[in-house]
């Protein structure tokens, strides 16, 4: 699915315009219309991570981490660590567990906590598509949070769409463009039929219209 570099561009420019000025950051959204898939086929759905070049901004990740690895996790600039004592207690309150995990985008484990992360976190991330990324205690974890602030998370279900962030506002159009380009292409190598999959692309800011891409 090759869609030509001007035509996000120019869909950007529109996205921008038709868009109300608000007192907050917008993000810049992409949504993907599927056809001729059965749903109901697993192999059909998608379940996919892209790395964009430019980051999309404000991607909160929470670590799960001890000793050392907690440590340079923090240092690393991780919005929050949680450490076994307190994912024991969360494994005890399921309400405030789903409280305290709704607020982050992406999610790591250290590798051997990951039996308990997956006890008391999954059935909160796992329908969210969001199960941590299991890393080992030794691994560069400052390389593997700039890893996971460029990555963004397509996910169909059983729904005939995908959709994603791919930036914010403030971003300058052509590492939108760029951006949009991965994601659209690492897209098309997912589908079953690559482009003849595709129904339709849309744009927009969030307090914006959708504008059609093609």
């Amino acid at each position: 699915m090759s869609v030509r570099k001007d035509v996000i561009m120019d869909s950007l420019a529109k996205a921008r315009d038709a868009a109300p000025p608000r007192g907050f950051e917008q993000s810049v959204d992409l949504t993907v219309n599927l056809k001729d898939l059965d749903m109901r086929q697993p192999d059909n759905r998608v379940n996919l991570r892209v790395q964009v070049p430019h980051g999309v901004g404000g991607q909160k990740i929470l670590v799960f981490a001890q000793g050392d690895m907690a440590l340079r996790a923090r240092r690393a600039g991780a919005d929050r660590v949680i450490e076994p004592t307190e994912l024991d207690a969360l494994g005890s309150d399921k309400k405030e567990a789903k409280r305290q995990l709704n607020g982050y985008d992406l999610f790591v484990a250290e590798a051997p906590l990951m039996p308990t992360v997956g006890r008391v976190a999954g059935p909160i991330l796992g329908p969210r598509g969001k199960m941590p990324t299991p890393v080992p205690p030794q691994a560069p974890i400052d390389a593997i949070l700039e890893r996971e602030r460029r990555t963004v998370i397509l996910r169909s279900r059983d729904r005939q769409f995908v959709k994603c962030k791919v930036g914010k506002e403030s971003m300058p159009d052509d590492e939108l463009a760029e951006n949009i380009e991965s994601v659209l292409n690492n897209l098309n190598g997912a589908l079953k039929r690559g482009a003849t999959n595709v129904k339709s692309v849309f744009l927009k800011l969030t307090m914006g219209p959708a504008i059609k891409v093609i």
